[in-house]
């Protein structure tokens, strides 16, 4: 056990892997000499040489070398600074990296991990700021976590890079640098998938995910102050997704809230609630997703901040489900 940030624990976990997988490179904009943008990637270069490196401001040229690395025997981990300019390459990551077991008829595999980090930070403005998680999700063939604490965001990294498919590894950057945390290093590679209990309640479920997740922690702890017992239920692993642990929170409470930062349009949320409708679930009030609104990040902090959800709007909207 040791006390980490979450980024020194993403840091942890590259060090491991570059050290147990010979067959990994690390590399990305900024990634070698100067350590990251955030810091993450420190001590790569110095430690293991030209397997860490950096590459020219090009997504595309990124994401196209790391699919044909993958293909034959390496294992990337390619850092695409921003969430937002993934878009840059959408089609090296939909059209090929998720094709690649398909086209080949199984022949061949893409065991490709791509980290990036998104959400809304002072300054991030409306192209450095946007949560895309569902439009990946939409992808057959792409696996797809939000790490949330330090011991996340080790084993999550750690499962992906061992994963013989590609796996969007999607980090938020207002976590790097909070408070230190024990984390285990070191031991076996845990299994990908599954949900876990944050919280136990027994008044309404609420689903969230990634940096999300702690403000739904105030909000539960807010709202028992009020006589109302919300069960947390946070999923790290969006695909594979635990459905069957959802439903089974919401057949012990009856009402179901989902939480992300992401704009409710189109958000994953829609695809929680739609999976727990159409499982028929015994619901005593109809479901609700909380988010973002539809609109684009300002660059003024303190009108950035009133769009993305907190403990308070989300205490708020979850007391009206429960007292109707």
């Amino acid at each position: 056990m040791r006390e980490m940030t979450y980024g020194e624990a993403v840091n942890a976990a590259l060090h491991r892997l570059m050290e147990e997988l010979p067959e990994t490179l690390v590399y990305g904009e900024d990634v070698g000499v100067p350590g990251g943008v955030f810091g993450v990637t420190r001590g790569l270069r110095k430690q293991y040489g030209e397997r860490a490196f950096d590459t020219p401001i090009s997504e595309s040229a990124i994401l196209g070398s790391a699919v044909g690395a993958a293909m034959f025997g390496r294992r990337p981990i390619v850092e695409i600074m921003w969430a937002d300019f993934s878009l840059v390459a959408l089609d090296q990551i939909v059209n090929q990296a998720a094709n690649v077991r398909y086209v080949s008829g199984g022949r061949l595999k893409a065991p490709l991990t791509i980290r990036t980090q998104q959400g809304n930070a002072p300054g991030a403005c409306a192209q450095h700021s946007q949560c895309l998680e569902a439009l990946f999700l939409h992808v057959p063939g792409l696996r797809v976590c939000m790490p949330s604490t330090p011991q996340d965001a080790y084993d999550l990294l750690v499962t992906a890079v061992h994963c013989d498919d590609p796996v969007l590894v999607i980090e938020n950057r207002t976590l790097y640098f909070g408070r230190k945390e024990p984390v285990e290093t070191g031991g076996p590679v845990r299994p990908m998938g599954g949900a876990r209990t944050r919280r136990q309640g027994s008044d309404v479920t609420i689903v969230t995910w990634g940096a999300m997740t702690q403000r739904v922690l105030e909000a539960a702890e807010a709202l028992a102050g009020e006589g109302i017992e919300a069960e947390v239920l946070e999923t790290p692993w969006l695909n594979p997704f635990d459905t069957d642990a959802v439903l089974a929170g919401v057949a012990r409470t009856g009402r179901l809230a989902v939480v992300h930062e992401a704009n409710v349009t189109g958000g994953f949320g829609a695809e929680v609630v739609a999976r727990v409708a159409g499982a028929g679930a015994p619901l005593s009030a109809p479901p609700i997703r909380i988010g973002a609104p539809d609109v684009r990040m300002p660059a003024a902090p303190a009108l950035a901040q009133a769009l993305v959800p907190d403990a308070a709007r989300i205490t708020g909207d979850v007391r009206a489900l429960v007292k109707g």
